[in-house]
């Protein structure tokens, strides 16, 4: 028997005028509308949340994620299409949404509480939870202007977890609060789920949205594309992210004294390497060209996710390794014994650099690497683990 819908948007798009006004005489003239253009952020999507489910949505940025998540809490309306909600719903989308800058944390308690659709009395029952939850019982008296990111995070989260909702919407705002606050969100949104309550989480974590959510939804140009198994729509993001990184241009820059040539990622045999395995050896070739002795100099690589984040860098220099002299061709071959690296696709960066840290030459995204996992957990680093159980 399927748990009842709490939320269904059925065939919605979203449709944003964008004023490009270049000066207050084009603001006075906007009426004429000459610059006025359509940013179609949603285009005619349709999906339903159940009781007991977690749904998490995923897309790169400017996919529609966030638009989505503000139609189903009813913080903005759809230009065409139809939300219907059930239930008591608590929405935690924006840093400072429901909070008056001038108030102090408590007033904002009692006014946060308030647009989430609870009484005075059932605010005053739990406000001490509420203050607990959030850690800054120092500063409910402080007007929240002079809150931290974190504090206001803290704040609202506990103000919407303790509203008794029916459905918790979740936007990216979870990442701003410092440890260990956002274990404490996460071991609360599983106390949810326990409980049968219906979440929507909006993450750029894959992971994240691996270990709470039992069904995704891929979002791409404000279209759904996929929507199943949380596993599968991890696996089709990742591609969309594959595809757009492999189709970025290559970014150099160099001085004219030493120049890249040719680089490259090689296997033992030399030979040119696009995919690799966790554990193998795998090589960096750069062939260069001084046009004058050089000495001095540094070599550099470091290696990003697909999502920008930079998981290793290495610096000859800082490795103890001094460079001899360069005139003319030469062949740098720096090697890796082991790959550690978990499932993905990767991307290099090189450089060379004078003594001083300036560069000579420099190429961004200058290799993709995809690495195909041993199949014992996830994440961008592969750990070589054992598990013994005594008693």
């Amino acid at each position: 028997m399927s748990m009842p819908e709490v939320v269904r948007v059925d065939n919605v798009s979203k449709v944003f005028q964008l004023h490009r006004d270049t000066s207050v005489k084009d603001r006075i003239l906007r009426s004429s509308g000459s610059r006025v253009k359509e940013f179609r952020a949603l285009d005619s999507v349709s999906v339903d949340v159940r009781l007991n489910e977690s749904v998490g949505l995923m897309g790169h940025n400017g996919s529609g994620k966030s638009t989505l998540l503000k139609i189903m809490g009813s913080i903005i309306r759809p230009t065409s299409g139809r939300v219907t909600t059930r239930g008591r719903m608590a929405a935690l989308l924006e840093l400072g949404a429901g909070f008056h800058q001038d108030l102090t944390g408590r007033e904002n308690v009692f006014l946060n509480a308030s647009i989430l659709g609870m009484t005075r009395a059932e605010t005053e029952a739990c406000f001490d939870e509420i203050v607990a939850f959030s850690g800054i019982e120092q500063f409910i008296d402080t007007q929240v202007k002079f809150y931290s990111s974190g504090m206001y995070v803290r704040l609202a989260f506990a103000v919407a977890v303790h509203s008794d909702p029916d459905v918790l919407l979740v936007d990216e705002v979870l990442a701003v609060g410092d440890e260990p606050f956002p274990r404490q969100c996460l071991d609360k949104i599983h106390e949810f789920q326990t409980e049968g309550r219906a979440i929507v989480l909006v993450s750029h974590s894959a992971e994240q949205v691996e270990s709470v959510c039992t069904r995704g939804v891929v979002l791409d140009h404000g279209k759904l594309v996929f929507e199943g198994s949380t596993s599968d729509a991890v696996r089709i993001l990742r591609e969309g992210f594959q595809r757009d990184a492999l189709a970025a241009p290559v970014h150099t820059e160099e001085s004219g004294t030493i120049s890249i040539r040719d680089i490259a990622m090689v296997d033992e045999d030399g030979a040119p390497l696009r995919v690799a395995r966790t554990g193998d050896t795998i090589r960096i070739r750069m062939d260069l060209h001084a046009s004058k002795r050089v000495e001095g100099w540094v070599t550099a690589f470091s290696l990003d996710t697909n999502l920008g984040q930079k998981l290793h860098y290495y610096n000859s220099r800082n490795s103890g390794v001094t460079l001899p002299p360069i005139d003319g061709d030469a062949t740098v071959m720096i090697t890796v014994p082991t790959l550690t690296l978990g499932e993905g696709l990767y991307r290099m960066n090189v450089s060379i650099d004078d003594a001083g840290g300036q560069p000579y030459a420099q190429r961004d995204g200058a290799w993709d690497l995809v690495v195909q996992g041993n199949g014992i957990g996830s994440g961008p680093v592969a750990l070589d683990s054992a598990i013994e159980v005594e008693g």
